[in-house]
């Protein structure tokens, strides 16, 4: 289950990945990269949001969804 968003744990956060489903695998890697930047500027308004524990601080998780897509006009 994800996580909720995390301000302590957001200020923390030395690492950001995305998890694309293969339903987007024909998407341009342009395209990919001005989502993945829209959701990661603003990761309290995604739907699927985790932290992964590092040594040295948390990585942000983000599971890319239609309802993001919807939110960011794109898709």
């Amino acid at each position: 289950m994800p996580n909720a968003f995390d301000p302590y744990r957001e200020a923390l956060v030395v690492e950001a990945h995305t998890i694309w489903p293969a339903e987007y695998d024909d998407w341009s890697s342009t395209d990919r990269e001005r989502v993945e930047a829209a959701l990661h500027a603003t990761p309290a308004d995604t739907a699927e949001l985790d932290y992964t524990r590092q040594y040295s601080g948390f990585a942000r998780v983000i599971t890319v969804t239609a309802a993001d897509l919807e939110r960011l006009g794109v898709g």
